[in-house]
């Protein structure tokens, strides 16, 4: 006898599920929408199967709904990842991430000696929209890539 067991996240009534996040990636997509430290419910599950990514993470947000601004942001570290609004348990529009042509303020370069990481001024970047996502400071122009990305 094959008894078939699984473990079910219940749906959330009103909110935002992001999906298709690289597993790896999940703890940064969290920090970058400020997910830990909010009072919001929030759910998420890591090395879950893929077919597409071979193992993936996802996010489940009660009462939450992300800016455009914001849903960009995720490009830099999930460039696959999808979003569905949940509305009265139901997905009411799906959007997919862009990656921006240029962050500032969002991360940290990588050069220890860059301008930004010894004066008062925000980093500003120029984002490959190669993958994997990387990006070229636009003061001492080095490459921060994703191993290194550091979000402040």
């Amino acid at each position: 006898m094959d008894i078939k067991k699984e473990l079910k996240v219940s749906a959330i009534k009103n909110g935002t599920v992001i999906d298709h996040i690289p597993s790896p990636a999940l703890f940064k997509v969290i920090s970058i929408l400020d997910l830990d430290r909010t009072d919001h419910q929030v759910t998420f599950g890591t090395n879950l199967s893929s077919r597409q990514l071979g193992t993936k993470a996802i996010i489940k947000v009660t009462d939450i709904f992300f800016k455009d601004d914001e849903i960009d942001k995720i490009a830099l570290v999930a460039p696959e990842a999808k979003l569905n609004i949940i509305k009265n348990y139901q997905v009411v529009e799906k959007k997919v991430v862009n990656v921006p042509d240029q962050i500032i303020g969002l991360a940290k370069c990588m050069n220890p000696k860059c301008i930004t990481n010894n004066e008062e001024m925000l980093p500003k970047f120029k984002v490959s929209r190669k993958k994997p996502v990387a990006l070229k400071c636009e003061y001492c122009e080095k490459i921060t890539d994703s191993q290194h990305l550091e979000i402040i």
